[in-house]
């Protein structure tokens, strides 16, 4: 027996989510700013297989949709800091499910991320 298929009407709560966070990025970046404010280079290094442009491009579709505060700091060469809105942190419940998911996922031989706690230096604390 098919499950039934899931209808999302003009509106719908759970459509505008993900809208916003969809894309290939954007939920790498969130899990990385969830640990406190990066620079643009740290999360360049963090999500590997980024360029330059597409990492603006995705940081800018946050900031713009409320999620993403960017800090410029006046000094030579620019200094530019990102991290979470109060927006961005509430999606911390979410981005926590979809790693025990994800978790479940890979020890039922699931094909594995682009995501490497060791390649990116995450601590314990840093985790979610």
């Amino acid at each position: 027996m098919n499950a039934p298929a899931i209808t999302t009407p003009a509106g719908c709560p759970a459509e505008a989510a993900l809208d916003v966070i969809a894309g290939k990025w954007k939920g790498m970046l969130i899990f990385h700013l969830l640990g406190g404010t990066r620079r643009f280079n740290q999360l360049q290094r963090m999500c590997p297989g980024i360029n330059q442009r597409m990492l603006t491009k995705q940081l800018r579709e946050l900031e713009e949709a409320g999620l993403v505060l960017r800090t410029v700091h006046p000094v030579v060469p620019p200094h530019v800091d990102y991290q979470l809105s109060e927006l961005g942190l509430a999606l911390q419940p979410v981005m926590s499910s979809l790693q025990q998911w994800g978790n479940l996922y890979l020890s039922r031989g699931g094909r594995h991320g682009r995501c490497s706690d060791q390649l990116h230096g995450l601590d314990e604390a840093e985790r979610l």
